[in-house]
């Protein structure tokens, strides 16, 4: 029997948010209403976004800092405004913890490279452990990767449950007094999975380690208080959550940023420079060498103020009540195997699943000729399909202007799927 979808509980009044999203407007292949379910690749952007990008050029235009003219001096403005939106946004205790990058995987290589060049206490080198999880992108394994053979550290890893979790169960014999940093995700991109950050963290402070969180999949789908989580670091990007691609956030603690060196090095970055050294300018922009993303850490800043708008608990909650909704009608699908946790508890709103032996690329092309997106692969997240001996997956991901309509179009295309081929 099929769940209904009338009186779903949170949800939010998606025929409003979709009227600001032109893209959705869209058809595709001969007139079919485009269902986008592919938003733990990249969201949507507003009108309001893309509003505030045309205005930036057309009205504001020019280089930040340092010049005098009217143009350099609002572009200023706007560009440290969006800095003190991002540090709200995440509650942040100070503005000059919030570093703009072009994405996540920059913000989680500068940590990498902060720490190999860094001095004591802070320094990884062949005595030391590295610790990351076997459900990380490879974002949050490769910088990983990098350091160790750079530096000859130890990496280690958290492993996996048959059911989608985080095997704990060796946690101490994994975070030893060796372990200088911790790097995990808080929610993972092809399992869905929300990881318990508490009695990660507790242990790594135990040792004495730091942590790193990666939390793309965090930011955009609920609130995001980084003096809670009690992380050193926590990463995300600005294009999964209704903002412009080209601008990342890595926060990081004020005492941390002020003892830890640059990675880049050039403009902005410098406090003095003679040809014989350089001494450096305070965080955040000690982090930031060369003329920034400018335009995109204002588009970033006006997809907070819509995101602000509507309330990332009421997002949470819409999220939550489509994806347990999804759960059950994809149970409804003969030979669909759901790779991660089978509830809507403690997960996030992206669904990795096989169909039969309908290899991922062939579901994904049959769907897409039905206006449907999905991602198919192993979502850059390959050790994840490795661990359960899959080739990849198909996913479907889901945002604040996601319906259970569309859902019901992912099962009916499923069951096109399934009769195409046979």
């Amino acid at each position: 029997m099929t769940p209904t979808r009338q009186g779903l509980p949170g949800l939010l009044d998606t025929e409003a948010i979709r009227k600001d999203f032109p893209i959705l407007d869209r058809q595709v292949h001969d007139g079919r209403k485009l269902v986008y379910l592919d938003n733990a690749a990249t969201s949507q952007k507003p009108r309001q976004v893309l509003d505030a990008l045309s205005e930036y050029y057309e009205r504001y235009n020019a280089n930040v800092h340092r010049g005098v003219h009217v143009l350099a001096e609002e572009a200023t403005a706007l560009y440290e405004g969006a800095r003190d939106k991002v540090a709200e946004f995440v509650n942040a205790p100070s503005r000059n913890e919030v570093i703009f990058t072009k994405n996540a995987s920059e913000s989680l290589n500068l940590v990498a490279n902060m720490l190999g060049w860094a001095d004591e206490p802070y320094r990884v080198d062949s005595d030391t452990e590295i610790v990351i999880t076997e459900m990380e992108h490879h974002s949050n394994i490769v910088p990983w990767q990098l350091l160790a053979q750079r530096t000859g550290a130890k990496l280690k890893w958290f492993g996996l449950t048959d059911d989608g979790r985080l095997d704990l169960s060796n946690i101490d014999e994994v975070i030893t007094e060796k372990t200088k940093i911790v790097s995990f995700v808080l929610v993972s991109n092809i399992l869905g999975t929300v990881n318990p950050v508490e009695s990660i963290v507790r242990r790594a402070q135990e040792v004495g380690a730091l942590v790193c969180i990666d939390a793309s999949q965090a930011a955009p789908h609920m609130p995001l208080d980084v003096q809670a989580l009690q992380a050193d670091f926590v990463a995300f990007t600005g294009h999964k959550m209704c903002g412009p691609t080209g601008i990342g956030v890595l926060w990081g603690r004020q005492e941390l940023l002020e003892d830890l060196p640059p990675f880049l090095g050039g403009g902005e970055m410098i406090e003095t420079v003679s040809m014989h050294s350089s001494t450096y300018a305070p965080a955040p922009h000690k982090f930031e060498a060369g003329t920034p993303p400018i335009a995109q850490a204002v588009g970033l800043g006006a997809a907070i103020d819509y995101l602000n708008s509507i309330g990332m608990d009421k997002i949470l909650a819409h999220e939550h009540a489509l994806t347990e909704y999804a759960v059950k009608r994809l149970a409804e699908v003969p030979d669909l195997r759901i790779i991660g946790p089978t509830t809507a508890e403690d997960r996030g709103a992206a669904i990795s699943f096989t169909l039969g032996d309908i290899h991922p690329h062939d579901v994904g092309q049959v769907l897409d000729e039905q206006g449907i997106a999905v991602r198919v692969g192993h979502h850059c997240a390959r050790p994840v399909c490795l661990r359960y001996g899959i080739p990849a997956t198909t996913r479907a991901s889901f945002y604040l202007y996601s319906t259970p309509a569309e859902i019901d179009a992912l099962v009916d295309g499923l069951e096109h799927v399934r009769n195409f081929f046979g």
